[in-house]
């Protein structure tokens, strides 16, 4: 393994270190003042080097002459055998159904009309207003792109919202084509700055080109703040997801060809205390299929608005240079050998650049996102509900044990560095009865015990909706936990107190890769998070670390305990998945095949009371040990099949 230097400077694993910003609560005015002069207010926000705003007609037509797109037209037309004037009409209608077309009066429109809902759906929406100072300056400097976490579709209207009250320049925001299809609904979105993309574009090399060309205008020209997902789509369980690259590589190619100074590139935080989807989601990750987006579909979702969702807080990061990024890690000379305008594949060392730059990103956005107090009690009734099932005892747990455990969380998370929303002047008690309170849905209080809203009677499916809906608010808190619990995990797997460093790490270093693609866990970074966990773990009286050793204070068992329950659903889901491969027949299975398979293969052990965790039935976490069985060599795709080396399998 070679040697672990543990402590490492202080300034790089204390998160309590670490400065955020207070934010300001953007409904508050709007609860006291006119709705329509909000929405009818001058607005007249600063652009890129004071860049007058461009006409849709004049951005299409810079993108139909570029270059570049000359190029892959003439290109297209060759090997296809077509008429370069039909390859060029087929470009023009690609970004005709792709292009928005901002109009200040339809933003102006659904200001009026979000003040109205927003209002009626949250308490409060919570901004750090020194983000919104720096995001101010640094459009004025450099090009910028905005990348906001997902959970909710509420996420892109709610960013266009913040930036018009704070009369910061709209930006321009990738939208999934399905949206495109809900009549009025899509064409409002439009021209409220959505651009229409694929899913996936296979090999279509004139998409490609259209697409790339069409966003690298606009940044390049600082229009507008260029704004997309990197997780690529919204978040299902509340987790993090694994970056896609290809947004991401388009608007950093200017700055790589020289054609930029430098890119800024803001990550936004955005926390619900209650999401709008959460049933939905659950139902989602149990097989039930999404319902389509339809402009029908939005009507019939009205009764939300009946519903009461808490708080939003939406945090702007520190703007991240890409120069400052690339430096010392990517030779832009190398851009200098082809032509600009001739599309080529990225190098392995840009890839390397792009993928780790994403990451820095996702770590950014989890570091900001804002946990309420209920996401520390969804974590603790999980884990009692686990444990009573277990152990065949009464459902739930008393109130005030609720309350002293809550308050124990509380201070653990503090001190690994959790952006905890916990209000300091108001009793424990009441904080815990107002979280209970706003998730009624999902937890039952009676006779002073509090449980989750899971009856032993009710269908197994009905019971894991409340479940995986308590469980995604108990995943918010997951990045903060994370490495400290792969290294419970860790010291769990040996036996005695005693436990020999280099043992330890190994284990660690195994279970940071099979869970790499469940939590975002940067590239290369193995013994880094190792040291920030062992670090943690010695600060806060849970551990000894020697050269040799790891030892379990006394008082430590009760804070690893906690930590191993918490990963404890991840490992049994991931052995759930390598006992089907073993012991079903899957030679004849597709991926697609795959999820189905193994869900009814799940169901049958859960309901035979040989698992514990009804966590398992989440598609989610099927993928996900699928996707880790792929990559350390158990399983293979061949011909659209899933072939399994027994061997490896039966190891793991």
């Amino acid at each position: 393994m070679g040697t672990i230097v543990l402590f490492t400077p202080l300034k790089l694993f204390d998160p309590m270190l670490k400065k955020r910003d207070d934010f300001e609560d953007i409904l508050e005015e709007r609860r006291t003042s006119s709705d329509l002069r909000y929405a009818l207010r001058c607005y007249t926000p600063v652009l890129y080097k004071g860049v007058t705003p461009c006409k849709t007609s004049v951005l299409k037509s810079m993108v139909l002459q570029s270059d570049q797109l000359h190029y892959v037209i003439n290109q297209v037309s060759k090997e296809s055998g077509r008429a370069a004037d039909d390859v060029r009409e087929e470009a023009s209608a690609i970004l005709e159904e792709m292009a928005h077309s901002l109009q200040l009066s339809t933003v102006r429109f659904f200001a009026f009309m979000l003040s109205k809902v927003f209002k009626t759906l949250f308490r409060s929406i919570c901004v750090n207003e020194e983000g919104i100072q720096r995001l101010q300056q640094a459009i004025q400097e450099h090009p910028v792109v905005l990348l906001p976490s997902h959970r909710s579709y509420m996420d892109f209207l709610l960013m266009s919202y913040i930036l018009y009250t704070y009369d910061v320049a709209l930006p321009v925001i990738a939208a999934g084509m399905d949206f495109m299809g809900m009549k009025f609904v899509g064409e409002m979105l439009r021209m409220s700055g959505a651009f229409f993309i694929r899913r996936s574009f296979g090999g279509d090399k004139l998409y490609w080109s259209v697409f790339s060309e069409y966003v690298k205008t606009m940044l390049k020209n600082g229009y507008a703040p260029v704004e997309f997902f990197l997780e690529g789509t919204r978040s299902r369980t509340s987790k993090s997801l694994t970056p896609k690259l290809g947004l991401l590589n388009i608007v950093m190619d200017p700055f790589l060809k020289g054609e930029v100074f430098d890119v800024n590139v803001v990550p936004v935080s955005i926390s619900y205390e209650r999401i709008l989807e959460e049933s939905l989601y659950a139902r989602e990750l149990l097989g039930v299929p999404k319902p389509k987006e339809s402009t029908s579909g939005l009507f019939k979702a009205r009764k939300v608005l009946s519903e009461d969702y808490g708080s939003i807080h939406v945090y702007f990061g520190q703007p991240v240079s890409v120069r400052s990024l690339a430096e010392g890690r990517v030779n832009r000379c190398q851009f200098n050998l082809v032509p600009r305008h001739i599309p080529r594949r990225p190098s392995e060392e840009i890839q390397s650049f792009v993928n780790d730059s994403a990451y820095r990103l996702v770590r950014a956005q989890e570091e900001n996102m804002v946990l309420k107090p209920w996401v520390l009690l969804a974590s603790l009734l999980l884990q009692n509900h686990h444990q009573n099932r277990a152990a065949g005892q009464k459902p739930g747990m008393a109130l005030d044990e609720l309350t002293t455990q809550a308050v124990w969380l509380r201070d653990v998370s503090r001190q690994y560095g959790a952006f905890l929303h916990w209000p300091d002047h108001t009793s424990p008690s009441e904080v815990v009865s107002s979280g209970l309170s706003l998730h009624r849905a999902l937890v039952r209080v009676c006779e002073g015990r509090v449980q989750l809203a899971v009856e032993q009677e009710e269908e197994l499916l009905s019971q894991a909706v409340v479940v995986l809906s308590c469980a995604s608010y108990r995943n918010q808190m997951l990045h903060v936990f994370v490495r400290p619990a792969l290294l419970a995990s860790a010291i769990h797997i040996a036996s005695s107190n005693q436990k020999r460093k280099t043992d330890v790490f190994n284990s660690f270093s195994f279970l940071r890769n099979m869970f790499s693609s469940e939590f975002i866990l940067c590239p290369g970074a193995t013994v880094q998070d190792f040291e920030e966990a062992c670090y943690l773990l010695v600060k806060t009286g849970v551990l000894q670390v020697t050269q040799q050793e790891v030892l379990v204070t006394e008082r430590g068992h009760r804070t690893l305990a906690f930590l191993t329950s918490m990963l404890d659903p991840f490992l049994q889901g991931y052995q759930v998945v390598c006992r089907f491969l073993c012991e079903e027949d899957t030679e004849t299975l597709t991926e697609k095949q795959f999820i189905p398979a193994v869900r009814k293969f799940i169901v049958n052990h859960l309901l035979a009371g040989r698992l514990r965790y009804a966590e398992v039935l989440s598609s989610d976490l099927q993928k996900n040990a699928l996707a880790a069985l792929q990559r350390l060599g158990a399983v293979r795709k061949i011909k659209g099949y899933l072939v399994k080396i027994q061997h490896f399998l039966t190891q793991l």
